[in-house]
């Protein structure tokens, strides 16, 4: 018997999207490091900006304000957390929706890891 999960389309799926995503985050061996030793995220004030940017992204409400690029720039990462990140997200969300939209926000936050990865390869050579 399979359960119908719902498609994303209220601002309670985004919150659940992002805090369920972070959750895995904060567990995987590769990504925690970064977002909790090396960056010191402060999820109190990290979860809600996560919120208006998929929400301005997926439903439109323009709540996000920000260039989300910039801090990613003296992140130590590369291409094993990128995809680490991408395998977790899809899997996230695979687990809690299905749809157009739920497919959708898999594609847009594959683009975006590919491009803030390329951004950063490009970076990084060119510090050398």
């Amino acid at each position: 018997m399979s359960i119908t999960k719902n498609d994303i389309s209220t601002r309670e799926d985004i919150k659940l999207m992002v805090d369920s995503f972070y959750n895995k985050v904060n567990e995987d061996e590769i990504l925690s490091p970064i977002f909790n030793d090396f960056s010191k995220v402060n999820w109190e004030t990290h979860l809600p900006r996560m919120y208006d940017f998929w929400g301005s992204i997926l439903l439109a409400e323009g709540n996000y304000k920000g260039s989300p690029f910039l801090k990613h720039i003296p992140l130590p990462v590369d291409k094993t957390h990128f995809d680490r990140w991408i395998q977790l997200f899809n899997k996230n969300m695979d687990e809690l929706f299905e749809g157009e939209m739920a497919n959708a926000t898999k594609l847009r936050a594959k683009s975006i890891a590919h491009i803030f990865q390329t951004k950063l390869e490009f970076i990084n050579k060119n510090r050398e």
